[in-house]
């Protein structure tokens, strides 16, 4: 596990901006689906008053509390725990969706979610090759470039591998599931959904 300058950096450590810059104005409640040990709900947290944090590993969650801070860490099931419908004003989630069922993952974020609510997600998807081939060679020369750099920080939570959907089986998943949502597939193997959920 290296850290350099202090900082932690991973592929998808690297797309939480993507994450931050969709938080909409005046959000006042947050959840992070599949928290691992909380990093992102703690970047979250900066911008949103109230942060819930929900993962199903025990010791990630541990981690997270070890914090002390005043985010809400919930050792649970995301697709059962029995939060209020339409509560959360933005919903986030970082290489958790490819630990459940993705459809009904997003649909059960979709449900939670206030009417004018951002909801944002980076996650993977299997690469379908020869025809990834060139996705994936870039990726490997970018992510290698970025390694040198920064680092690597490996996180603690249990790992999912291979995902289970690919790429395209995800665009039209989140087409059908949240219309009108912006996916994006990024270089350092991981894709992005974000979705405002329409008033009324």
């Amino acid at each position: 596990m290296t850290v350099k300058n202090g900082r932690r950096w991973n592929n998808n450590i690297h797309y939480h901006p993507r994450i931050l810059g969709a938080v909409p104005e005046g959000a006042q409640r947050g959840l992070d689906v599949g928290c691992g040990e909380g990093m992102l709900a703690r970047e979250l947290r900066r911008a949103v008053p109230h942060v819930t944090a929900i993962d199903l590993d025990a010791a990630s969650i541990e981690l997270g509390r070890a914090y002390r801070d005043d985010v809400d860490y919930i050792l649970g099931d995301f697709l059962n725990h029995p939060f209020e419908p339409a509560s959360f004003d933005v919903i986030a989630s970082v290489a958790a969706l490819h630990h459940m069922d993705g459809a009904t993952g997003l649909a059960r974020m979709r449900d939670l979610l206030r009417p004018g609510g951002v909801l944002a997600v980076v996650g993977l998807a299997r690469n379908t090759l020869p025809n990834d081939l060139p996705q994936v060679l870039a990726g490997v020369t970018v992510g290698a470039v970025h390694r040198a750099r920064k680092g690597l920080w490996h996180h603690p939570s249990p790992i999912v591998w291979p995902p289970p959907v690919t790429y395209p089986e995800m665009r039209a998943m989140a087409a059908e599931i949240l219309p009108g949502s912006l996916y994006r597939r990024h270089l350092l193997w991981r894709y992005s959904i974000i979705w405002r959920k329409p008033q009324g």
